[in-house]
């Protein structure tokens, strides 16, 4: 049973407002299903958008931010609980164990960064729980592309699409959940 899902996303105020709604739509409809959100902690970009969404709503949000983050006056206490660890290496060990399943929303190069080891630990057998990219406006098209790049050279087996799924609609997430197995 998915009791706590964690989310990867961007922390840019920038990203284009399609993604800030997709992001407030998955907080709502977490809140609402009374599942609780797990993240990186901050109050901007996505990440913020997010947490204050299941907040707004009534749901639960667990935050965890290394602490050289939080003295840059990014960490959101807006939410349910605040973590503040030492390292970033503590802060994903925290976000892979607190979360039953992962959702992964448009982001940069720390989202990638959590999105391959999750990728590569459920490859390695670390964990087996659900990983679900949410593709909003074919976001993640382009990464899509290349892991079949890979598949095609031989540098991953065919079975990698088994690691995780793709959605295009926040409804997508919670039926690919429900149903227990990874959609292609």
């Amino acid at each position: 049973m998915i009791k706590n899902i964690t989310v990867y996303c961007s922390s840019s105020n920038h990203a284009p407002q399609a993604y800030f709604d997709c992001a407030a739509l998955l907080g709502k409809s977490l809140a609402e299903r009374g599942i609780g959100m797990v993240f990186g902690g901050g109050d901007v970009g996505l990440m913020g958008c997010v947490a204050d969404a299941v907040m707004h709503h009534g749901g639960t949000v667990r935050g965890i931010i290394p602490r050289f983050l939080q003295e840059k006056e990014v960490a959101h206490y807006g939410i349910s609980e605040l973590h503040v660890v030492t390292t970033m290496h503590e802060r994903k060990m925290k976000l892979t164990e607190w979360g039953d399943a992962f959702v992964i929303l448009p982001g940069g190069f720390g989202t990638l960064d959590e999105l391959m080891e999750i990728i590569t630990w459920k490859h390695l057998g670390h964990h087996l729980k659900p990983i679900i990219l949410l593709n909003c406006n074919g976001f993640w098209n382009p990464l899509l592309s290349f892991f079949d790049r890979i598949a095609e050279e031989r540098m991953v087996g065919n079975e990698y699409t088994s690691y995780y799924s793709v959605c295009s609609t926040t409804e997508e997430v919670f039926e690919i959940l429900e149903k227990g197995e990874p959609i292609p």
